[in-house]
């Protein structure tokens, strides 16, 4: 049974976590709301977390399969929402209809580092370990 580096296991359970708490914090502590694209982002991101940490604690061969599918439609959902952000995407082809505005800027850093591009970057990286650590077993 060939199974993913643990050190790519390790890297992709703290980005997950990071990006995991960093929602929480922004959302419980600064009491920023959520809108239904990040909702949408965070359903698929906080289960990595689980999967990531229990593929730690018990490796096996299935880490791709049980991970991969979360991590496209996530990213797919970060991409999506950031393409609005940019202007791209004009904000009635959003699903967010009711409550917060998806376009809803809290903060930016440096001009473009804000909470959907903190998502598009956390998903971004956890597919790069996670294809890099799936190409270093079939090698």
């Amino acid at each position: 049974m060939k199974t993913i580096n643990s050190n790519f296991v390790l890297a992709m359970f703290i980005i997950a976590s990071l990006a995991t708490l960093g929602s929480l914090f922004f959302s419980e502590v600064m009491e920023f709301i959520p809108c239904s694209m990040c909702w949408y982002q965070r359903i698929f991101m906080y289960p990595l977390v689980l999967i990531f940490l229990l593929n730690l604690l018990y490796p096996d061969d299935k880490l791709f399969k049980y991970s991969a599918p979360l991590v496209v439609v996530g990213l797919l959902f970060a991409i999506y929402h950031n393409l609005l952000m940019w202007g791209i995407i004009p904000e009635s082809a959003v699903p967010c209809k009711q409550g917060v505005p998806c376009s809803t800027e809290y903060f930016e850093y440096l001009g473009f580092i804000n909470i959907p591009f903190l998502s598009l970057a956390a998903y971004v990286l956890i597919a790069i370990l996670l294809i890099s650590g799936q190409k270093k077993i079939k090698s």
